[in-house]
């Protein structure tokens, strides 16, 4: 059985609240999530101590520990994307593969010196929503698409990605420029990419995502997430440990933080264009 750790900033959250019994459905015995830690408790919940004893995982030390002792890294914190770079840094010093949760970085510039230190230690290693491996994504022909709307749940500043990660899986990593339309309860962008191709995310609590397609031929397409994405997303994951094959292109992954960068730069200034970074 290989050993899997989780470094996080707190454990009580609902990734590493469920990704050990998601391992467990996906690959059985093979691999185990078997160790863990995190800088802080958890403001609102749980302490680390508590967690590891509901989830019978043993808390360990220090990262260092973690690292030692585990064949494949999860580095987590879902929600404080800005502690990435901290965590990630002695993980992808290791050379054991490593994953990332989502949201990689909250910065472009955050999200190349996290790239940086693991090409500089030969680390394998890989970012993406899970929305990014939904099997209905994979049904919807790329080639000539130029407009997509997207409807999706949650918070902009905490789910975005589900969104323009599949976005930039389908129309390519080369976004131009973001506008965010409103301050409201359901806050929307428009993506522009190169030739005038155009995306808008739609955030609405509740509702499952799906997109409207259009073709520059005129035809249309539509798709809905109705499958286990999280299921589909740790299969992935698993085989990505196995073999050190990374699912996720990085030019993907700094696409997808250069266009949330923006968006949030955007969120100040609405109705008004701003360019993405690269």
């Amino acid at each position: 059985m290989k050993k899997i750790g989780f470094i996080d900033y707190y454990l009580d959250e609902w990734h590493a609240n469920n990704y050990p019994a998601f391992f467990e459905n996906v690959v059985g015995d093979e691999m185990k999530v078997c160790y863990a830690w995190a800088k802080i408790d958890a403001p609102n919940g749980m302490t680390n101590k508590e967690w590891s004893e509901k989830y019978n995982i043993p808390l360990l030390n220090t990262v260092e520990e973690v690292i030692e002792k585990s064949d494949y890294i999860i580095v987590l914190s879902p929600d404080n994307p800005e502690m990435h770079l901290e965590l990630t840094d002695l993980p992808l010093k290791s050379g054991k593969p490593v994953y990332v949760d989502k949201t990689f970085a909250p910065t472009l510039a955050d999200a190349r010196k996290i790239f940086e230190n693991a090409d500089k230690h030969g680390t394998p290693c890989y970012s993406s929503s899970a929305l990014n491996f939904t099997p209905e994504l994979k049904n919807v022909k790329k080639e000539g698409i130029t407009r997509i709307n997207s409807v999706g749940s949650g918070r902009f500043e905490i789910y975005a990605i589900h969104q323009i990660e599949q976005i930039v899986n389908l129309m390519g990593p080369d976004a131009k420029r973001v506008m965010y339309l409103g301050k409201s309860d359901h806050p929307a962008m428009l993506i522009e990419f190169l030739n005038g191709r155009i995306a808008q995310i739609n955030h609405f609590m509740d509702q499952p995502f799906s997109m409207s397609i259009g073709y520059e031929d005129g035809t249309t397409a539509s798709m809905r997430v109705d499958s286990d994405f999280f299921g589909a997303c740790l299969s992935s994951m698993a085989e990505f440990f196995r073999t050190s094959e990374i699912p996720v292109p990085h030019s993907q992954t700094l696409a997808v933080i250069a266009i949330i960068e923006a968006g949030n730069k955007a969120r100040n200034n609405p109705y008004e264009w701003v360019e993405v970074g690269n």
